[in-house]
């Protein structure tokens, strides 16, 4: 019996992975990706971390 609304749950394909560039590395403190390259020594933090962090360092005095 088919469904009629056509809602039958298939399997996501798979995303498949491509080596268009460098990897870039995660932020340490929400996880979403850098503007560093996961060769990067030191911590990684995104760009809006990176803001919030300067703001807090600019007003620590």
């Amino acid at each position: 019996m088919s469904d009629y609304c056509g809602t039958e749950q298939t399997a996501a394909p798979a995303t498949p992975v491509t080596d268009d560039g460098p990897r870039f590395a995660e932020c340490v403190l929400c996880r979403k990706p850098t503007e560093y390259p996961e060769s990067h020594k030191g911590i990684t933090l995104c760009p809006v971390c990176e803001w919030r962090e300067a703001e807090r360092t600019a007003c620590s005095g």
